[in-house]
């Protein structure tokens, strides 16, 4: 999850917490600015139709500040940063989209989970995108770069929705393959280790709901009052990203049901072989009752005893305690049965 090995910056970048910066602008290849280019390219951009995307690295301490020197960021933005909710949402604010996005790796067996959060801030002719961790989505974007030149803002924020969806398709997708193997062996001696197992994947996959989905209500009131720059056809983009993002998060939800299912079958599972093994030690406690009740008389050191003197006396308490033991066993037996 590292960005750009290759890129060294320069002094300046370093301060400023710039990791990329590039000029988009319409037929041309996406050209890279250091943070000394940037001001003068940005006073270009707005008399043309190009746009500019900076990526900020929000561990400098000096990003917020230089943001704001160089560039009329509203304050909400830097709120929502420090203060606001990590989940993955959509929204118009004073004419400027907001959006947070979020990035998760999975791990089958729920251990090691990590996740990041972008925030992005999109005008006309300005997308600014912010991070405490690296994200992939950005580095596939880099990657991408080549063969994918976004035409405007919007078209560059529509992008990095889909990939959000293709993180959670292909969550969903690694989730079921290891379900599925689950089920294969739910007759196998791995009981309790897979239904701790599956208890983790769930939680996991709840997790990755709540912060990858995003919220429908800001979501559908941006589609229903979009900002005045915003194009007819990045609307019906992202109308068609909410139902596309539905379809996955419905497999995401059946998903969760159907471990939820799984993990009630093996505790019913469980449970049987538990009865079962607590049967046998009651069948096996009853007919040992018998001979440790006969056993505790003619144990005794008193006078009196029975068949003390008799030369048959062993035979007849062998008999008498086999008799009294068959039917104990009986008895037991027959109630087994009844169930």
């Amino acid at each position: 999850m590292l960005e750009d090995k290759t890129h060294k910056v320069d002094f300046s970048d370093e301060v400023t917490g710039l990791i990329y910066g590039f000029v988009f602008q319409e037929h041309l290849p996406p050209r890279r600015v250091t943070s000394g280019q940037i001001l003068d390219e940005y006073q270009q951009q707005k008399n043309a139709p190009g746009f500019l995307w900076l990526h900020i690295n929000l561990n400098h301490a000096a990003s917020e500040k230089w943001l704001r020197k160089q560039f009329a960021i509203e304050d909400f933005f830097f709120e929502e940063i420090r203060q606001g909710s990590h989940s993955t949402r959509i929204e118009s604010q004073n004419d400027v989209l907001f959006a947070v996005l979020n990035d998760a790796n999975f791990h089958q067996d729920g251990s090691g989970e990590e996740t990041a959060t972008l925030w992005l801030y999109c005008c006309t002719g300005l997308v600014i995108t912010a991070r405490h961790k690296p994200v992939r989505l950005i580095e596939r974007l880099f990657r991408r770069l080549d063969q994918f030149t976004p035409s405007s803002p919007t078209a560059l924020l529509v992008h990095l929705l889909e990939e959000q969806e293709d993180v959670l398709e292909q969550i969903v997708r690694q989730a079921n393959l290891y379900v599925d193997q689950i089920e294969e062996r739910l007759l196998s001696g791995l009981v309790k280790k897979n239904r701790t197992r599956l208890g983790r994947m769930r939680r996991q996959l709840l997790r990755f709901q709540r912060l990858l989905a995003p919220e429908p209500a800001a979501l559908f009131r941006l589609m229903n009052r979009p900002p005045r720059w915003l194009g007819t056809e990045v609307v019906r983009d992202l109308r068609q990203f909410a139902e596309e993002f539905t379809v996955v998060l419905n497999d995401l939800v059946g998903l969760t049901e159907r471990i939820r299912l799984l993990q009630e079958e093996i505790s019913s599972s469980q449970m049987e072989q538990n009865n079962r093994s607590l049967y046998v030690l009651t069948v096996i406690t009853v007919l040992a009752l018998p001979i440790n009740i006969v056993a505790g008389f003619f144990g005794m050191n008193v006078g009196g005893i029975p068949l003390a003197a008799n030369p048959h006396g062993f035979v007849l308490l062998v008999l008498v305690v086999a008799i009294f033991t068959a039917i104990a066993g009986w008895f037991a037996l027959r109630k087994r049965d009844d169930d």
